[in-house]
């Protein structure tokens, strides 16, 4: 019986899944993005962000168990060290399923999985996106004190100027 075994199997034997997943999450964390479908996507994310999660404390258990499952040094290194630094303060979900359409032959929903601290155009996107009530109000607030100041500058050296060529 199947109780309690809900992952997908993605019509593959134990090893060959595991195989796929693991060079499928080396090409995630070399190239920050792939391509690939829906199903093996979701099934992606399962696997690697726990994965993620470990390169958070940097030892030395931590790096054999993630060798364990990637066997590829090269794609360890990587994620120890630079995509680590990245995700130290995000508290899970670092990656993203985006979709984009069919594919031509067998009509299979494909999408892209990314890293989601490694894409510049959302993240740029996501702070001008960003505001609530009270930051308007406080910018609001703010900026005619801001502007006093400034005058108060700009008159400052004229005012200063003349009284410096009377003394002389």
């Amino acid at each position: 019986m199947r109780h309690n075994k809900k992952f997908n199997h993605l019509s593959r034997t134990a090893s060959h899944r595991n195989a796929m997943l693991a060079n499928m999450a080396i090409s995630l964390i070399m190239h920050k993005r792939i391509n690939t479908t829906v199903a093996k996507a979701k099934a992606l994310r399962k696997y690697v962000e726990p994965l993620i999660n470990r390169s958070k404390q940097d030892t030395t258990a931590n790096r054999r168990l993630v060798f364990s499952y990637l066997q590829n040094k090269f794609a360890v290194t990587e994620l120890f060290q630079v995509i680590s630094e990245k995700v130290a303060e995000r508290p899970g979900g670092y990656t993203r399923i985006i979709k984009t359409g069919f594919r031509q032959g067998d009509a299979a929903a494909t999408c892209f999985i990314e890293l989601v601290d490694f894409d510049e155009n959302m993240l740029k996107t996501q702070k001008k996106t960003r505001r609530t009530r009270r930051s308007k109000k406080s910018t609001a607030a703010e900026a005619p004190a801001a502007e006093a100041p400034v005058a108060e500058a700009t008159e400052a050296p004229a005012e200063e100027a003349p009284a410096a060529e009377t003394a002389e």
